[in-house]
């Protein structure tokens, strides 16, 4: 049983990082696409290949993820608990892609932690999620939204005398660049945490010692995200790229360029799990803020802020409700 269930987590693991590269997919390429820097094929072709890179690039999110948000149960319940958590964040991420709101996945699997840690009656780290998940959360997008209005309004100072026929055909060609670096960061955060979930399972079944990434485990979840992301995301794309602000290039170029440093200072800096939704998106919004205000549509973006908000309780909710499903079903219902 304990190495069915082993398997079983493993797979769904791989099949919600599969779900992430298809709702993430307009993180890196949305910007590109509606500014036309980059066909969608392209696009996509790019992002995928970049999020693969990028996936082997460090372990520190696997590891805040696996061993910093709930204590690891131990035996078969706790593989119901990381499979409870694992279905929770799937079911989030389908129910905003279908509706088109580019939320979180990555709060989606820390929700479905939460709420089938609590619903197992296991604990919960709430100090490793104030600092790693509560803080970050609140301070990304607001960085990312300052420090894109600044980097717009530089790169608006800077060519406000030049024609701007040749500066968007420049920053066509600079935004194929910092779309690779966006997608680089997205692949270097979202897989580590699909990475780090499979880890927490193999520690909890017994099959290793300590929170380490084995090597098989970053080929796998780097394959399943660079797979979805191909497979693309068109609705949140549609969102992203157009609904909350017309872009030109030199505005795709900032948010791109901002989102990306950000996803890369806290990766590296700090191993915190943080949205590449969030980043982008609130790049985005800092760099149609340039224009004037009213150039944001603030009420698309509130309701991408409402499914923030609900994300990581949402999930966990589900999450909860899939842990006690697993528990009625036959062989399962004496763990």
């Amino acid at each position: 049983m304990e190495l069915a269930l082993i398997i079983t987590v493993i797979v769904v693991a791989l099949s919600f990082d599969y779900t992430n590269g298809f709702h993430d997919a307009a993180n890196a390429i949305a910007t590109s696409v509606s500014t036309r820097a980059l066909t969608p094929r392209a696009a996509l072709i790019m992002a995928a290949t970049m999020n693969l890179i990028g996936a082997f690039l460090g372990t520190g999110v696997a590891q805040t993820v696996g061993a910093g948000i709930i204590e690891a149960p131990q035996g078969d319940g706790g593989l119901l608990v990381v499979l409870a958590a694992l279905l929770g964040a799937i079911t989030w991420n389908l129910i905003t892609w279908w509706f088109g709101l580019p939320s979180s996945s990555s709060h989606a699997l820390i929700g479905g932690l939460i709420g089938a840690a609590l619903a197992s009656m296991n604990d919960v780290k709430w100090d490793g999620i104030l600092d790693k998940v509560v803080i970050p959360m609140v301070a990304s997008p607001l960085v990312g939204f300052l420090l894109a209005f600044l980097l717009m309004t530089a790169i608006q100072w800077t060519f406000r005398r030049a024609h701007p026929g040749r500066v968007n055909r420049g920053f066509r060609v600079a935004q194929t660049l910092s779309a690779a670096a966006m997608a680089l960061g997205h692949g270097l955060q979202d897989a580590q945490k699909t990475m780090g979930v499979i880890t927490l399972a193999l520690v909890v079944g017994g099959y290793q010692s300590g929170f380490d990434v084995q090597w098989w485990v970053i080929v796998a979840a780097a394959s399943a995200l660079a797979l979805g992301t191909y497979a693309g995301g068109w609705r949140i794309m549609r969102t992203l790229g157009r609904r909350i602000v017309h872009l030109d290039p030199p505005m795709g170029f900032a948010a791109e360029a901002v989102a990306s440093g950000v996803l890369y200072t806290t990766a590296f800096a700090f191993h915190a799990p943080i949205s590449t939704t969030h980043t982008i998106t609130s790049a985005v919004m800092g760099v149609g803020a340039t224009r004037r205000l009213s150039a944001v549509r603030w009420g698309v973006a509130g309701n991408i802020v409402t499914a923030w908000v609900l994300t990581i309780p949402m999930a966990g909710l589900v999450a909860a409700g899939c842990y006690w499903l697993l528990h009625i079903l036959p062989g399962l219902s004496s763990i």
